[in-house]
């Protein structure tokens, strides 16, 4: 065994693994960029006598016919944007097991990839702590936006630690992963809250995951305050009508909630009076001051308009969290939604826009029957001219294709104008994955 060891190390690295020259361990080890030449020496010196080979893909040059595609097992796959071995734009582990030694050598790589857009593991037996690992890696790397994670049921749904507020990823695929009803609430979660949301992921599969109509009623809440996501699909989930009650109700008009009445008073409050939520940070440090003055705060709160402060409210209000730091930066940059210049008080109570950024939605091959649909089509009919979905997709639902109200939707999806006939009449097979 010793003896392989001092091979690999003469082969691989350049070097007897008690030559004094020029120490290189893992952690001091510098990673050049270059997949097949990092990835090995890596492996090896976490004391890994067994590991992937790598292959590379380079892209056709000359009209020459590709090379045959190779799909054995244990190998990592590297796409190159060009002939440079420094543009890895893409790594695949597809259809093997990683163990933690690998997942701590991807991690150590990536950040050296500055090409790497695409990262994709199917059928890969990550790990929650895997995900974690990976989570905290990404944001190294400079371009890298896509992740797929299809085929990886993970028990703790480690999942939305992918959307988290400062995630840098545009696209994300979680298909067949078992996600279920609750790792469909900790994405709903990270989308959007009354508090914070997701604001770079633009498109989102969630297909084959078992999500029922508990699952759709959070995804539904995540998509109340985002104002990012372009494109969702639910394909073979197991939502019924309720489900898509509650993704058709957010498209309309949304009546704020208590808490995200009172969350907005404290928004309006930190733009109004900014010292006054500077100065809040100061007691929390003091050992003297241990209690925050965030009662008194709150009881300062303007009153507007068809919005009455009662003891309720005041006793809700001083649990909220502090006018201060996320609060402000929240109301100094405007990012809230709940800043919309469209928010309007009418009838006690106020009103806000639907999500009218969601372009693309899949419903197909789910649950719903013909009773929800007038609820969809008058969720569409509400929505701005010119805005709101353009693409949405049901068939292979529980309701007949001649239905007259699906016949409706129809026509509503046809007429809207960044739309082709073409793009929703197309072929079941089509959009099925």
């Amino acid at each position: 065994m010793f003896l392989i060891k001092i091979l690999y190390y003469f082969a691989i690295l350049g070097q007897s693994p008690n030559e004094k020259k020029s120490e290189v361990t893992f952690d001091n080890y510098e990673c050049s960029g270059i997949v097949d030449t990092d990835f090995p020496r890596l492996c090896v010196l976490l004391d890994m006598l067994v590991f992937p080979g790598v292959i590379t893909k380079r892209p056709v040059m000359d009209n020459r016919p590709p090379g045959p595609l190779i799909w054995k097992q244990r190998f990592l796959r590297v796409e190159l944007e060009s002939q440079d071995p420094l543009t890895a734009m893409k790594l695949e582990v597809f259809g093997w097991k990683v163990d933690d030694r690998i997942i701590r050598v991807l991690q150590k790589m990536i950040p050296s990839l500055s090409n790497l857009r695409i990262l994709y593991f199917w059928q890969a037996g990550l790990k929650d702590r895997m995900v974690k690992s990976l989570m905290n890696a990404i944001p190294l790397c400079s371009n890298l936006s896509t992740v797929l994670l299809e085929g990886n049921p993970i028990p703790e749904h480690s999942y939305h630690l992918l959307l988290s507020e400062d995630s840098p990823l545009t696209k994300l695929s979680l298909r067949n992963n078992r996600i279920g009803d609750e790792g469909a609430r900790l994405i709903g979660l990270a989308l959007s809250t009354y508090k914070s949301a997701n604001r770079k992921l633009l498109s989102l599969n969630l297909n084959y995951n078992s999500i029922g109509d508990a699952g759709a009623k959070c995804i539904a809440a995540g998509l109340r305050w985002n104002r990012t996501l372009v494109s969702l699909s639910l394909i073979r989930n197991k939502i019924g009508d309720s489900g898509a009650a509650h993704l058709a109700a957010v498209l309309r008009e949304l009546v704020l909630t208590h808490e995200e009445v009172v969350y907005r008073r404290k928004l309006l409050y930190a733009i109004n009076h900014p010292e006054a939520s500077k100065k809040n940070e100061k007691p929390a440090a003091s050992k003297e001051n241990g209690k925050t003055n965030e009662k008194a705060s709150d009881e300062k709160l303007p009153r507007t308009e068809g919005e009455k402060l009662g003891n309720e409210e005041k006793q809700l209000s001083t649990q909220v969290e502090n006018p201060s730091a996320a609060v402000h930066e929240q109301a100094e940059g405007g990012r809230s939604p709940l800043l919309d210049a469209e928010v309007m008080p009418r009838d006690g109570d106020l009103f806000a826009p639907g999500n009218s950024t969601l372009v693309e939605l899949d419903l197909s091959y789910n649950l719903i029957t013909q009773r929800v649909l007038p609820l969809i089509l008058t969720a569409l009919e509400e929505q701005p001219e010119g805005g709101g979905l353009q693409l949405l997709y049901m068939h292979r639902n529980r309701f007949p294709p001649e239905c007259e109200t699906y016949l409706k939707i129809r026509e509503e999806m046809i007429s809207r104008p960044t739309l082709q006939s073409t793009d929703f009449d197309q072929n079941d097979e089509k959009k099925e994955e």
